[in-house]
């Protein structure tokens, strides 16, 4: 029994090694040697070796599009952040019973492609759409407003897409909640305020850094969100990087781009690690 289980183990893991090998460090790796290469108008891509491309990153414009992508991306992950606590918190202090239903309703929307919700979310902002429809049928505007096509359109389509990455980490870090310590601190004279900043945030702190990354990282390519919300105004890094690939056909520069976003993903990641590793030990020494 012991040798089926270890066999079934070893064989679980080659098949995910495997599996990341040949989906994710193979792509990636041939993605950073064309980034290396030169543009070609036949091929993609061409001898000789180049530092050119990443010398491009720091031009202003490229500048601005990625202080733009993480201005909205962060507006976005703010946003989330402050909708998807409160429900998390409720859902994780819900009636067992119930919490299933909560759970199929927010996994729901993965059901159906996130371009189909985006279109559908671009009639319901449009001029004439169901939003301003019901705004102007109880009078709170007297004219429709645009929001399509403006940085704010953006913004909702990546919170609509993206909320429940923020909610089920906070779930499950807020389900694990030691009540006892919140007793304690009652006990001792501590009101509902100093409760939540002392102990309710640190010890949710992993599933808020865990939400914020899944939101923020994601947020950064949505291409299709900015092109089919925003129109040409606005750009996201995954804008420049599907316009470089597709329309000017640069892919040496494209994926210079593309391993770019990657270092900042992996810069972000480290400084979770670090921000994490620095909390463990303020708490071991508290």
């Amino acid at each position: 029994m012991k040798m089926t289980t270890r066999k079934f183990q070893n064989s679980t893991v080659a098949v995910i090694f495997a599996w990341l090998i040949f989906f994710m460090f193979v792509p990636n790796f041939l993605v950073l040697i064309v980034s290396f290469l030169s543009k070609d108008s036949s091929n993609f891509y061409a001898l000789p070796f180049t530092f050119e491309n990443y010398a491009r990153l720091f031009e202003p414009l490229y500048g601005t599009v990625v202080w733009n992508s993480l201005y909205m991306s962060g507006i976005a992950t703010v946003i989330c952040l402050l909708i998807g606590y409160p429900f998390a918190f409720f859902m994780a202090k819900l009636n067992p019973k119930y919490r299933p239903i909560l759970l199929f309703l927010l996994v729901l929307p993965f059901w159906t492609n996130s371009l189909i919700r985006i279109y559908g979310m671009k009639v319901f902002l449009g001029v004439k759409g169901i939003l301003n429809e019901f705004l102007l049928f109880t009078g709170i505007i007297d004219e429709p407003i645009r929001i399509l096509n403006t940085e704010v359109a953006v913004i909702i389509g990546l919170v609509y897409l993206l909320l429940p990455f923020m909610i089920l980490p906070l779930y499950s870090a807020i389900e694990k909640l030691d009540l006892r310590l919140l007793e304690a601190a009652k006990d001792l004279g501590a009101n509902g305020i100093q409760r939540f900043i002392k102990i309710i945030i640190p010890l949710t702190m992993p599933g808020i850094v865990s939400g914020c990354l899944l939101v923020l990282l994601p947020a950064m390519g949505m291409f299709y969100v900015a092109d089919l919300l925003g129109g040409a105004k606005v750009l996201l890094v995954g804008n420049v990087i599907k316009s470089e690939f597709l329309i000017s056909r640069n892919w040496p520069f494209g994926s210079a781009i593309s391993i770019g976003l990657t270092i900042l993903m992996a810069l972000l990641i480290f400084v979770y690690y670090k921000a994490n590793k620095l909390l463990n030990k303020k708490v071991e020494l508290e």
